[in-house]
């Protein structure tokens, strides 16, 4: 059900050296960064292990979901993204993504992503190809 999740930092640098230090112990290591540029708001890194970032820090410029959690829910296929990002709407959540491609995280990741009523920012990504 979970695919990642990921904490809003108020400094990049210092918490992915933190979290770099903290998660090596564990088999834990920095596996991917994004550019503000890339994602259009805050930067990020991904933690992981084989391969598979799972636990996300990142900044947020908009000061959407600044101080609070990303929950991202694997969706099976594309249309199952699409059907989420509608019922979240219908239920009174803010869009913060519209449902489509994201190619600076990896050229299958198909994502949309809401705000919840306080404020989270949830996400449901298919990662295969359609």
């Amino acid at each position: 059900m979970l695919d990642h999740v990921g904490l809003q930092v108020s400094g990049y640098e210092r918490s992915r050296e933190f979290y770099r230090k903290v998660l090596a112990p564990l088999g834990g290591a920095l596996l991917m960064e994004v550019t503000a540029e890339q994602t259009g708001d805050g930067a990020h890194a991904g933690f992981g292990t084989h391969g598979v970032p799972t636990f996300w820090i990142g900044t947020s410029q908009h000061g959407h979901g600044n101080g609070t959690v990303h929950v991202a829910f694997t969706a099976s296929n594309r249309a199952t993204v699409d059907a989420f990002y509608r019922a979240a709407l219908d239920a009174g959540a803010r869009d913060h993504g519209a449902p489509g491609l994201r190619p600076h995280y990896h050229e299958h990741y198909y994502g949309a992503f809401v705000l919840d009523p306080d404020g989270h920012n949830i996400e449901a990504v298919c990662h295969q190809p359609e």
